[in-house]
């Protein structure tokens, strides 16, 4: 019990801090506390329930949410996202661990490329925004993370949006994916509901400690942090699956 409420507070932490959805977090520890993959996964969707819905409140109530420009992107995530449970029965445990480690790698990767910010957002086509949204949703649930590591550059990079609104965007994506995915790995049996419960409600402390310090930080600061983590998490993984 204690485990598990130290680790909701700290995934709320940082899932508030960095935008994003927690289970790129919580996933390695759940393996390392010796939950199942499968499992590690429907308790990470849980959690991404309860932190996405109280931190894109949070950043809603602070101006960085625009919630007409992510909606639609949103809902394609829900989309995407109920056929989540399914594609991850399809696979083995170890075959989700090595697709965790490359989406863990690209997000290390990620950080070392600069971002550039642009003046105007672009328009782009409802369509598209919902393609996007259903892809991203799919795929992100169906290993336990929320899709906003994915959407972020991709808001940045080809909409133009500026960074700090992208983050927010990117946790409020999280609330329709996480949503679509919960019914999905629940349909699957892949949650423990207990675990996920204790876990989702201390992760809202956390969330909120984490945006009041992602606005008061310094970017790199943040940036150096999230590095050192995912590269912890990079090798715990790549010696879990290869030693």
């Amino acid at each position: 019990m204690v485990e598990l409420l130290l680790l909701g507070s700290t995934v709320g932490v940082l899932s508030g801090f960095f935008g994003i959805g927690g289970g790129t977090i919580l996933v390695p520890f759940l393996l390392m506390l010796g939950f199942e993959t499968k499992t590690a996964i429907g308790i990470a969707v849980v959690q991404m329930v309860f932190g996405s819905i109280y931190g894109s409140y949070i950043n809603n109530k602070k101006g960085t949410l625009d919630i007409k420009m992510v909606l639609i992107i949103g809902l394609g995530g829900f989309v995407g996202a109920l056929f989540s449970g399914s594609i991850t029965s399809t696979f083995e445990n170890k075959t989700l661990e090595i697709i965790f480690l490359m989406f863990a790698s690209f997000a290390l990767m990620r950080l070392f490329i600069k971002t550039k910010e642009y003046k105007q957002e672009r328009e782009v086509r409802p369509l598209i925004l919902f393609a996007i949204g259903v892809v991203l949703g799919s795929i992100s649930m169906a290993i336990g993370v929320g899709g906003s590591l994915l959407l972020v550059p991709i808001l940045v990079g080809f909409l133009h949006v500026p960074l700090r609104k992208a983050t927010s965007a990117g946790l409020f994506f999280v609330v329709f994916s996480s949503a679509a995915g919960f019914i999905s790995h629940t349909l699957n049996q892949h949650v423990d509901f207990e675990s996920g419960v204790i876990i989702g409600l201390a992760s809202l402390i956390g969330v909120y400690i984490g945006i009041q310090l992602k606005h008061k930080i310094d970017v790199k600061y943040q940036k150096k942090l999230l590095i050192g983590f995912y590269c912890i998490v990079v090798a715990y993984l790549a010696q879990r699956i290869f030693l």
